[in-house]
């Protein structure tokens, strides 16, 4: 079967070659009623247009690379990074992008990657799912003058394109708002604390401590936002019959499923004799016995602003970015008294 070229797409339609390339690339040159009979036309002849040979002559991949330092199936397990994924893959389709997912073991894996990305013409722009203090990526990326869009923030980079909530004000009050419902002693259960948003978690946890409790703050970190790795944690901590808490403040509600199980192991009420709040709010978590409370996080919205963001940038090189924070929302359910 012979392959349809440009050529046959412009005798059918009765225009120039050069024409049905500049509607291939969405020139704004022609009418959208050229476009249309075009389009028609190319639809009708089964015309693929090659994206490969394209992007070499427009330099312009029309792709979007997505990274996250650690394992694909790691990252899914986690209802946040879905949702954020699922929040840029609207976006992107929408706008004709096309999405890659660099998923690595490390973070000095990721930095490499994220780089080759770019080296080797595979993306126009990246979307970071996370960032560290200190966070060589965010430099290189800025030294290469590569476009991306940070999902949080780096305290070493002012003015850089982000989305994120503001985590230390909602920790602050999460905890306010224990304290106010007459929690003695609340332990906060984090993350690495390699990460931004660990770190400024904690920040706002000791600051509400400092100023409306009259108790030491006290923080569990462990490996990685897991189940289980909340599970043991929590669990030790139990055993090793430290001073008695009523309260978990966990950092991602992920962790805080582990913390349940393993009060709940140990012959504790919830939320009885302990209460617990999460972060992010996965839909699930309401239909749990007993339902989560949590800090309803906007993750979709997060990853449409991301993908939004950087698209625009890509498209007009006076738009740098700018920096989004949005708004989170507590949830009360069945976990807190």
């Amino acid at each position: 079967m012979k392959n349809v070229t440009i050529k046959d797409v412009a005798k059918a339609a009765g225009v120039s070659p050069s024409t049905v390339s500049r509607v291939i690339s969405d020139s704004n040159r022609i009418s959208e009623e050229t476009k249309e009979l075009v389009r028609r036309t190319m639809r009708e002849l089964g015309y693929h247009h090659n994206a490969i040979a394209r992007s070499l002559v427009t330099q312009k991949t029309n792709t979007i690379g997505l990274v996250m330092a650690r394992p694909t199936q790691q990252a899914f397990a986690n209802p946040f990074f879905s949702g954020i994924i699922q929040g840029i893959a609207a976006v992107t389709q929408k706008e004709h992008y096309s999405l890659i997912l660099s998923s690595t073991g490390d973070y000095r894996e990721e930095q490499e990657e994220t780089l080759k990305l770019f080296r080797n013409r595979r993306v126009d722009g990246v979307i970071l799912m996370s960032s560290r203090r200190n966070d060589e990526l965010i430099d290189q990326l800025i030294k290469s003058g590569y476009p991306f869009v940070l999902i949080g923030r780096s305290p070493e980079h002012e003015g850089i394109p982000i989305v994120n909530n503001d985590n230390i004000k909602d920790t602050y009050d999460t905890v306010a708002f224990l304290l106010k419902r007459n929690y003695k002693k609340i332990i906060a259960l984090s993350g690495p604390e390699e990460y931004i948003v660990s770190q400024d978690r904690a920040q706002g946890y000791i600051q509400a401590l400092r100023e409306h409790g009259n108790m030491d703050p006290e923080i569990i970190c462990v490996a990685d936002f897991k189940f289980e790795d909340a599970y043991q944690g929590v669990l030790d901590y139990i055993k090793e019959n430290r001073k008695k808490f009523d309260a978990i403040l966990a950092f991602d509600d992920m962790l805080a499923l582990g913390a349940i199980r393993a009060i709940q192991e140990q012959g504790l009420r919830i939320p009885e004799d302990v209460g617990i709040i999460g972060f992010n709010d996965e839909p699930m978590l309401s239909y749990l016995k007993p339902a989560l409370s949590t800090v309803r996080l906007p993750i979709h919205r997060m990853g449409e602003e991301a993908a939004r963001m950087l698209i625009k940038m890509l498209n007009d090189d006076s738009y740098k970015g700018e920096e989004i924070i949005l708004s989170t929302e507590l949830i009360i359910r069945d976990t807190v008294r």
